[in-house]
């Protein structure tokens, strides 16, 4: 599977809010979070739904993938989404080691299971 996707209880701001202090604690920042709702409100479109994408990096990670390689640059920052569906906060991203295999490199495929591993727990304390 492309993505790793939760439910969470939370609100998405109470999701975003905690997702972005655990990311601290692996070293990743938040770059950008973009609220694709507003985004689409001030080009008058509407979106009936909250949707945020946060574009994270641990720039220790980033210079080493693309010391490796820098077509992976290609892939970063990292992107996880905070967003409601059917009633439902969720929190989700597309798993770096699908995007990473596109690339046919094994060292950088065991960078980005690390990193995948790293997100992904920082996604399930978010819950």
């Amino acid at each position: 599977m492309f993505h790793y996707t939760v439910n969470t209880n939370k609100t998405v701001e109470q999701a975003i809010v905690d997702l972005t202090e655990n990311l601290k604690k692996e070293k990743f920042g938040v770059l950008w979070n973009l609220d694709m709702k507003e985004k689409l409100h001030e080009k008058d479109v509407e979106l009936d739904m909250e949707y945020h994408i946060l574009e994270v990096c641990n720039p220790v990670e980033a210079q080493r993938v693309l010391s490796e390689n820098p077509l992976v640059g290609y892939f970063l920052p990292c992107k996880l989404a905070v967003y409601e569906e059917g009633g439902r906060t969720k929190i989700g991203m597309p798993r770096p080691t699908a995007l990473i295999g596109l690339v046919e490199n094994e060292a950088l495929l065991k960078i980005a299971s690390n990193i995948e591993q790293r997100l992904i727990s920082c996604v399930d304390m978010s819950l």
